[in-house]
């Protein structure tokens, strides 16, 4: 199996569908963000500032992202493939992530696009929900996906949370840095052939599906 990437705006669908593959393929699934959000857990200097960050909604120094993914990629689970989600955000980052795998000697493989309007995403934003304990998301605004108690987790029964950058203000600022940078790097993986654009407005088993028939394709 080859690497897979994930590009899509906040709350498009990258962690469900990429935990999909991860169970499906048995590939490691590895989210930028949260390499972030596990140093920002930490008491340092790197942990606080990357904390003030996210909190802020804005985006954490290239440099950091680059040493922290490097050293994710360098593991042994990833020699036979990963599935990455969150990076590369931007041409700039792109480049870079084209120097990480030619020193681990890895191939860029799929890049997937997950294509969805604002409105739906906005409402995935401030709906989204997060065991605090064994990690299933739920969203408020929809009926399928509420939680069967209010804030309380269906499978382990822990509280639910509201990640700080899960509200309007940052998703209207992320959304927008996304569709500042993103075009650049679809153009550029485009012109690589390798990149697949999904309807990310469908149900989950929808898109999976969808996804599914990319990556069988490419075998």
């Amino acid at each position: 199996m080859k690497n897979i990437i994930f590009i899509a705006p906040p709350a498009a669908g990258k962690g469900t569908q990429s935990a999909i593959i991860e169970k499906k393929y048995n590939l490691p699934h590895i989210s930028t963000g949260d390499i972030l959000r596990d140093e920002a857990k930490k008491d340092s200097e790197l942990g606080r500032y990357i904390r003030e960050v996210l909190d802020s909604g804005s985006l954490v120094k290239d440099e950091i992202t680059y040493e922290l993914l490097y050293n994710r990629l360098s593991l042994d689970d990833c020699k036979n493939g990963y599935v990455l989600d969150g990076f590369p955000r931007n041409i700039e980052q792109a480049y870079k992530y084209d120097e990480i795998l030619s020193n681990l000697n890895q191939e860029l493989g799929y890049v997937i696009r997950l294509d969805i309007d604002e409105e739906t995403l906005e409402k995935r934003i401030t709906g989204r929900r997060i065991c605090e304990e064994c990690g299933t998301v739920y969203n408020i605004n929809s009926d399928n996906e509420k939680p069967k108690v209010e804030s309380i987790c269906d499978k382990c029964g822990h509280r639910l949370y509201q990640r700080n950058d899960d509200n309007i203000t940052s998703f209207k600022h992320r959304y927008d840095l996304y569709m500042e940078k993103t075009k650049p790097l679809l153009d550029y993986y485009a012109k690589k052939g390798i990149l697949y654009v999904i309807n990310g407005n469908d149900s989950v088993e929808s898109v999976a599906k969808e996804i599914d028939k990319v990556l069988k394709e490419g075998m």
